[in-house]
């Protein structure tokens, strides 16, 4: 299965695409779609963190970032604090990972993973990339979408700040169908 089909990858910010690999947070039953190892996988390639093989144990740690990403992201969107042990996983795996950043033959920025312990470093990019989104001086444009049953976290980009979902594409989209179906 393609990679684009299972996965919502448009999110501008790298740690909250990781967080979109569940779906339907605020609709009741959120759907997995890291369901083993092999999704952890082609999700890390089609986001340019290839590894060459996922271990239960890792796409355990990995779902275990995803959901202190999220429950972080979420507070920092409440404008509250980061729960201390979210951000220990964070910092954890960020300092875990090994990976370097480098151009390409084509001049693209790409990631170069350990041999050694690649899924650690694609972790380890993931959880840096939160941490400064998190941290960073955008904080306060930290949004959880309004769409319905979504609640993905996005950075709201736009001149007023006043973005509500998380993709046009989808979630206000679906937003403005609903509204016109309703006329």
């Amino acid at each position: 299965m393609e990679a684009r089909r299972l996965f919502r990858l448009d999110n501008e910010v790298l740690a909250f695409r990781f967080t979109a690999t569940v779906s339907d947070r605020a609709g009741g039953a959120p759907q997995e779609r890291l369901s083993s190892h092999d999704r952890l996988e082609m999700w890390l390639g089609a986001v340019g963190l290839g590894v060459p093989h996922v271990s239960p144990a890792e796409l355990e740690g990995a779902i275990e970032l995803r959901e202190a990403i999220y429950r972080a992201g979420l507070a920092v969107s409440l404008a509250q604090r980061p729960d201390p042990l979210d951000a220990a996983v964070l910092n954890r795996a960020a300092a875990a990972g090994r990976a370097r950043p480098a151009l390409d033959e084509n001049g693209l920025a790409v990631w170069n993973l350990s041999e050694a312990a690649p899924v650690p470093d694609a972790l380890g990019v993931l959880a840096a990339d939160a941490v400064q989104v998190l941290g960073g001086p955008d904080r306060d444009r930290i949004k959880a979408c309004e769409g319905p049953g979504c609640a993905g976290l996005f950075l709201d980009t736009s001149r007023g700040a006043s973005r509500r979902w998380c993709s046009m594409n989808t979630c206000g989209n679906r937003v403005k169908k609903a509204r016109l179906a309703n006329k």
